[in-house]
């Protein structure tokens, strides 16, 4: 029953990442505050998040499901569309009062986003934005999420 939006007919036009990737860079910049870590969401965060990461200057920083980075982590478990899941993050992948932006595809349900938001206050982190390529606004995920939000297409 879940419906899949497919972002990947993008990357055969490198001219379209490109110009995607900088329409997020702009926004980012636009917040007019400093940007320490772009933050990107296992797994299609890390298609986008260190290509912008890499435009602003600044460090990336993955968030990915349990078991899939080495060393310390720090975890939280979420509900998903269909059922509990943990996401983690690297234990010293920001410092505290480190500004951050979270990057992935697609904003559902919010419960990914709103873990990977737990997981950067646990350490002691600040969201200043989440982003997203689509965002599926019948679902609401915007509403479970801390900081502001931007995505680019709302279905």
């Amino acid at each position: 029953g879940i419906l899949f939006r497919d972002i990947f007919p993008i990357f055969r036009h490198p001219e379209a990442v490109e110009c995607l990737v900088m329409h997020f860079v702009e926004r980012i910049q636009a917040l007019n505050r400093q940007v320490d870590v772009v933050v990107g969401l296992d797994a299609r965060g890390f298609l986008f998040g260190p290509l912008i990461a890499l435009k602003l200057g600044v460090a990336f920083a993955p968030v990915r499901k349990r078991g899939k980075l080495p060393g310390e982590v720090v975890s939280v478990t979420y509900m998903k569309e269909y059922g509990p899941d943990v996401f983690e993050m690297q234990a010293d992948a920001l410092q505290p009062g480190q500004n951050v932006v979270i990057v992935d595809d697609l904003l559902a349900t919010g419960g990914s986003c709103k873990a990977a938001e737990d997981l950067v206050a646990m350490l002691k982190g600040n969201v200043l934005l989440s982003t997203f390529v689509i965002s599926l606004v019948g679902l609401e995920g915007d509403k479970k999420l801390k900081a502001p939000v931007y995505a680019l297409i709302e279905c």
